[in-house]
């Protein structure tokens, strides 16, 4: 069945770096636009980056324009979120999904567990 499994989260200070992962099977992943998301407590989930299926498009949250970069890897059905002078506001539990391309809506409402990213002053 489809399964999205993050990875990577961390505890890190202000400025440090971080790379995310999601894998993904029990889907043809080369065929769906993905997305990350991330949520903090008290706050609706929000988009922070996505990418098209053949990597051509990306799209990224003003607050994380020029800091965070999206990646996939088709053939190994995996999503990458490159997070680099990370911020305090970026402490959140991220997620990735497969979106409508273009937008940030999701076709099939189904979460991973996530991945834990807190960034200290």
């Amino acid at each position: 069945q489809r399964q999205l499994v993050e990875s990577g989260g961390d505890s890190v200070q202000a400025g440090g770096s971080l790379r995310l992962q999601c894998a993904a099977s029990g889907f043809v992943f080369r065929l769906y636009c993905m997305a990350w998301f991330r949520q903090t407590p008290g706050k609706e989930r929000e988009g922070v980056a996505r990418i098209d299926r053949t990597s051509t498009s990306t799209h990224y949250a003003d607050s994380v324009k020029g800091r965070f970069t999206i990646s996939r890897d088709n053939a190994e059905n995996l999503l990458y979120l490159e997070m680099n002078s990370l911020k305090v506001e970026d402490t959140g539990r991220y997620y990735c999904a497969e979106v409508s391309c273009g937008s940030w809506i999701l076709p099939i409402d189904y979460w991973g567990q996530g991945t834990q990213v807190t960034v200290s002053s």
